[in-house]
């Protein structure tokens, strides 16, 4: 149905219609706004004279409509694409070569100018331009190899209307030379008198798209059981990568020259390869022997060969050293398999691996653990630690001296121990033991039991490679009733700092006796720093000349008095510190329970953002608890400041599940530390702007509503997985407003103890708000044939609590839920009370459900028994409709649009 308005105010004529203003050229009413030429409106229209200050803003809206136009977008491509077509879902795919110049350009148009950011989809986790984003109208990626395929995005916006977002697949296509291994099997049969023999030739190869194989013998091309004796297939899970030539029971002509050809059908003018292998009755995988034990120990200087010999395989093996963990040693040479060390040091101790490859079988491999002999800070350690115990040591008690050396092989290591210059004697009282399991591998420990004043003395630790040109290296320290170990700062730091910057570390010495440092000893991430040897004084420095990811990690300062050690510990990192969430946020935002639906506001501000380089965007990782998907989110940052309050909604979280929430920091370092909290789904309590909120009794605190303590029974709050399963059929609700199981509702149940005329009141918390007219919404299910009465009252505080029924309903009104609007105007500070009152019988159960209090009328169109009911004090309500100005501006500035 079309309605018509009819305004008369002055000068110039607009036709109008119920559903927007009509206009559309000089032969409209709204030219004359700018033309002068006569206009007549379409018959059945009325027109409007408007003054010419209404004119001027009409034109004014119309301007600024034409100035500011909302983004829009359009990919183009140039450089060397093979192909650009629509695929079968009707994707823009653009197709090229790897190693070609990928160009495309985002075209964009309205005001202000668009910015434009590129980001990119599919492809591999580990290709970095998934990581970051590229602001710019064309993108230019020179060389694209294989993993920068995926779909390419641009997102134009400025600010106007929504952003503008294209989109394009990019997919690389390549070749890569085959790979041909050859695998057999040998069966025994009818006894040792005769075997059979397979033979499989695997052919794999990678491409994009698939590539086809072709198998030849000779210039012959096979073909999938053309014979007993050929089978061709490709294995499972191998993706068309891989087509094996299956040669049963090896006959004499299978003794050829096989060639695997791989073909992607010339697209992007890519070339067919192919590969030949020659198949002999000889053929057979590669076998090795070494001249030397797996575990080699050599001492530093010595010259060492390794001798790697081929004892099988045709065609002939190739052999090949490596070193693991870095590469070979630049004093190393390989020769006819051989491997010869000269001179050999400390970094050249690790993994040697001979391996041989003929693509027959599997490869031969044989590993060396090549050790070179090393002692270096020798330490030593009291126990008990005195100075948490006393601040000398004590006559009577237990010490324990324990000596411990940095040595490979450890575990060859030889421990001696004197007193005064006069190798210790065992007793009693003095026990030697190695392997304490309260102390590192391979430490050797002096105990004294029941300390004497005959026990003070020199103690001498020596460290020994017996028989080995390895200088031995020994601590000594002094017993005495003075003696302290070392107690330094700081025992753990946590270091900041900005890429590029450099950093000292500093282990102070605070007390001990003797006071000076004897050996400091620093490691990084559990390895030994060789540093140049300074004064002994009082404490160690490390300076640190660049933060970086290689140089990020623990720092660990170990100093001993030639009493015992103690040990400094640094983090350092240029990784930013944690958010810090704040937990003020009234929530949820907003809750839809038709859709299951709420928002949450997460805030939270940065802890020392200054320490490192700028923050650039937040990963906000969140999962819904008791599962494991998880949804990743990056939140870009424009600025940061000590302080500053940051927000993001998170939106469709589902009523009433909780989700787990993880926020990272990133920088250019990369992820900085996480913070991590729990969000729970809770409903408002109270109602600060109350048209902003619905109760759905999702929350065991039902919105704040409470019982009536002087009825006769209560509402209950339950969904369908809660719910009394002996409930009385037909009546009653089976699910909430929202249909899902898991949903909430009020509920009396009308069973027995219940008679007829009991009632249940359920009262909202006091509204202390103002406002002349205001409107309850709320959902009712009255299913059953003993119904009783389902009542709304409204109780005003004033001199004393008044309360005034609004709304009431009685009897069967089928099994569905419907909604009621109830209009109210209130003299004051109001509760609503929802009361439930037993019918006839049991079958009379009533629920409530979605429950929302707005300012202003409630729909015009009413759901149920609606009548407005005038409160004491209230004076008679009426009802209030707007003034037609505001529709007629509406209008027009919908017709500009």
């Amino acid at each position: 149905m079309e309605i018509i308005f009819f305004f008369f105010l002055a000068v110039v004529p607009v036709y109008i219609k119920g559903d927007g203003v009509y206009g559309g050229g000089c032969q409209c009413c709204i030219s004359k706004l700018f033309h002068s030429e006569p206009c007549q409106c379409p018959p059945g229209l009325g027109c409007v004279e408007l003054t010419p200050g209404s004119r001027m803003q009409i034109w004014q809206i119309h301007q600024e409509r034409m100035i500011h136009a909302p983004a829009q977008a359009q990919i183009i491509h140039a450089g060397q694409a093979c192909v650009v077509k629509e695929d079968n879902i009707s994707e823009r795919v653009y197709t090229i070569r790897e190693g070609n110049t990928l160009v495309l350009q985002c075209l964009v148009t309205g005001h202000p100018r668009p910015q434009v950011r590129w980001t990119k989809t599919a492809g591999s986790a580990s290709d970095k331009f998934q990581e970051t984003s590229v602001f710019n109208e064309t993108l230019r990626i020179e060389k694209i190899q294989r993993l920068q395929g995926g779909r390419y995005y641009c997102k134009a916006e400025n600010g106007v209307g929504v952003p503008a977002i294209k989109s394009i697949r990019v997919d690389v296509q390549y070749l890569d030379e085959p790979i041909l291994t050859i695998h057999q099997t040998i069966s025994d049969v009818r006894g040792s008198f005769y075997q059979e023999k397979t033979v499989f030739l695997r052919c794999t190869v990678n491409s994009n798209p698939p590539a086809r194989f072709i198998w030849k013998r000779g210039a012959e091309t096979l073909s999938h059981s053309q014979d007993n004796g050929v089978d061709i297939y490709e294995p499972l899970y191998t993706q068309g990568e891989t087509k094996v030539l299956k040669l049963k029971n090896l006959r004499p002509q299978d003794y050829a020259s096989y060639t695997c050809q791989v073909s992607v059908r010339n697209v992007c003018g890519i070339l067919d390869k192919s590969i030949t292998f020659q198949l002999t009755n000889t053929t057979a995988p590669p076998a090795l022997k070494l001249s030397v034990n797996e575990t080699l120990v050599v001492n530093p200087g010595d010259n060492v060969t390794m001798q790697c010999s081929l004892t099988g395989g045709d065609p002939l093996p190739e052999v090949v050293w490596s070193h693991s963990p870095s590469p070979m040693p630049h004093n190393s040479l390989i020769q006819e398999g051989n491997l010869t060390i000269w001179g050999i040091r400390m970094e050249d101790s690790g993994y040697y691996n001979c391996t041989a490859i003929n693509n027959v079988g599997n490869p031969a491999k044989k590993t060396v653990n090549l050790l070179v002999r090393s002692m270096k800070n020798v330490t030593f350690q009291i126990t008990p630690d005195v100075i948490k115990e006393s601040e000398s040591i004590q006559l009577g008690q237990d010490l324990k001296l324990s000596c411990h050396v940095d040595a490979v092989p450890q575990e060859k290591v030889v421990y001696f121990w004197y007193k005064n210059g006069k190798p210790a004697r065992v007793s009693d009282r003095l026990l030697i033991s190695r392997n304490d399991p309260e102390l590192p591998p391979v430490t050797s420990s002096l105990e004294i039991i029941d300390l004497r004043f005959s026990d003070y003395g020199t103690y001498l630790c020596i460290a020994s490679f017996q028989g080995a040109p390895i200088p031995d290296l020994s601590v000594e320290v002094n017993i005495s009733s003075e003696t302290v170990p070392p107690v330094v700062e700081p025992t753990s730091q946590d270091i900041r700092q900005g890429m590029g910057r450099s950093v000292t570390l500093r282990c102070t010495m605070l007390k001990g006796s003797p006071m000076k440092v004897a050996t400091a000893v620093w490691r990084f991430n559990g390895n030994l720093l060789t540093l140049p040897p300074t004064e002994q004084q009082d404490y160690s420095e490390l300076k640190v000349d660049s933060v970086n990811r290689e140089t990020s990690g623990s720092y660990e300062c170990s100093i001993s008095n030639d009493v015992g050690v103690s040990t400094c510990l640094f983090q350092v990192s240029a990784k930013a510190y944690n958010p810090e969430f704040y937990y003020d946020t009234p929530n949820p935002t907003l809750s839809q329970k038709q859709s299951k639906n709420y928002s949450y506001v997460l805030q939270w501000t940065q802890k020392e953002p200054d320490a490192v380089d700028p923050i650039l965007k937040y990963r906000l990782d969140v999962r819904q608890l008791n599962q494991r998907n998880t949804v990743q989110t990056l939140i870009p940052v424009k600025k940061m400041e000590k302080g500053l309050l940051l927000e993001h909604i998170l939106r469709n979280l589902k009523v009433p599940q909780s989700y787990e929430v993880h926020l990272t920091p990133i920088t250019n370092f990369g992820a900085g530390d996480m913070a991590a909290r729990i969000i729970r789904y809770m409903e408002p309590i109270n109602y600060p702007n109350p048209a902003d909120n619905t109760c759905h009794f999702e929350d065991e605190k039902i919105c704040g509503f409470m019982q009536d303590k002087m009825d006769n029974f209560d509402w209950t709050r339950q969904n369908a997985l809660t719910q009394n399963p002996k409930r009385t059929v037909n009546t009653g609700p089976s699910t909430d407003i929202s249909g899902t199981e898991e949903g909430y509702y009020m509920f009396i149940e009308a069973s027995r103890p219940r008679v007829q005329g009991d009632k249940a009141r359920l009262i909202s918390p006091l509204y202390n708000i103002t406002g002349k007219y205001f409107c309850v919404s709320f959902f009712y299910h009255m299913y059953g044939k003993h119904i009783g009465s389902l009542n709304l009252l409204v109780r005003v505080q004033n001199k004393r609590a008044i309360d005034t029924q609004v709304w009431s309903l009685s009897e069967n009104k089928g099994n569905e839920w419907k909604q009621a609007h109830v209009p109210i105007s209130p003299p004051g500070p109001f509760q609503i009370i929802f009361e439930g009152v037993r019918g006839t019988s049991y079958e009379g159960d009533i629920a409530i459900d979605d429950v929302t209090l707005k300012r202003g009328d409630c729909p015009r169109k009413s759901i149920g028994p609606n009548k407005a009911v005038a409160l004491p004090g209230s004076g008679v309500p009426t009802l209030h409709r707007s003034s037609l100005g505001g529709p007629l501006t509406f209008f027009l500035y919908v017709l500009l649009r």
